[in-house]
């Protein structure tokens, strides 16, 4: 309870959660619920200006703006779960591993790290989905390849710190294996760290994705992305700039509300963060 007071008083993890909760719940309810079929076409009816019928207007193929945002968030959901997950498993196995053994087996891995930091982060994205071919797998796979190195060298980094504490020590001295040790002591002390750095990340992969939909290397037709619809506005952003406006006003608002959880988090988990700002 004391966690949960903290946290409704702190202002950026409240600000960020609510804008998070509320792209989450969109997402969700677009699932089972939508104002109208998000991929059905309306020649009549496109470009039509917000009404009582359609909120945000029509495209120009006469779909619902509103619906194909709705359903959007859908992708943007999917594409940051999976590909976080993918680099936050990834990397932390490899960043535990290279702080449990040392050696030559720590400098492959922060070297291969290192490799993979020397691309752009987009640049790589691009060059993975146009190897394997453009479709939302791809993209995951691409996203959640660029996360290893980041979660890897955080949890090596902070792995590390906590090797050296006295009750790690103790436990060496006890006997206990560094397999064992990472698992129960280094592990858990780190949770709260990758748990911060996974909201960063997720924000990241938004708009990654987001990127890469509007090139064309992303959810194809007629998945809802909201990548795509910037990409198909831009042709009329002098006849209807709204258009692409809607989009991005979504991608903004989660991407904000993400990294102000994240800033959350951080404080509420190490409050001398806190202090130290006021």
């Amino acid at each position: 309870m004391t966690f949960v007071r903290r946290a409704l008083r702190h202002r950026s993890f409240a600000v960020g959660a609510a804008v998070t909760m509320l792209f989450a719940f969109m997402a969700l309810l677009s699932l089972v619920w939508t104002p109208h079929n998000p991929t059905r076409i309306n020649v009549r009816g496109r470009l039509a200006a917000p009404s009582p019928d359609h909120w945000l207007g029509t495209d120009q193929f006469g779909r619902d703006v509103l619906s194909i945002i709705m359903a959007g968030a859908q992708n943007s959901v999917a594409v940051g779960v999976v590909a976080v997950a993918i680099g936050m498993v990834g990397g932390v196995a490899l960043g535990l591993l290279a702080a449990a053994c040392r050696g030559w087996i720590e400098e492959t891995i922060m070297r291969a790290a290192d490799f993979l930091f020397a691309f752009p982060a987009i640049l790589l994205a691009i060059m993975l989905v146009a190897t394997l071919g453009s479709g939302a797998v791809n993209a995951i796979l691409a996203i959640g390849i660029f996360s290893v190195p980041v979660f890897a060298r955080l949890a090596r980094a902070s792995a590390n710190a906590i090797w050296t504490r006295e009750f790690v020590l103790a436990a060496r001295a006890s006997g206990r294996g560094p397999w064992r040790i990472t698992g129960i002591h280094i592990l858990p002390n780190i949770a709260s760290v990758i748990l911060v750095q996974a909201t960063v990340q997720f924000a990241l992969a938004i708009l990654a994705e987001a990127a890469l939909s509007y090139l064309g290397l992303g959810a194809q037709p007629p998945t809802p992305s909201w990548g795509r619809m910037l990409s198909e506005a831009q042709p009329l952003i002098f006849q209807n700039p709204m258009l692409a406006v809607y989009p991005g006003i979504a991608i903004a608002l989660t991407v904000l509300g993400l990294n102000l959880l994240g800033d959350g988090l951080r404080d509420l988990i190490d409050p001398r963060l806190t202090r130290s700002r006021t």
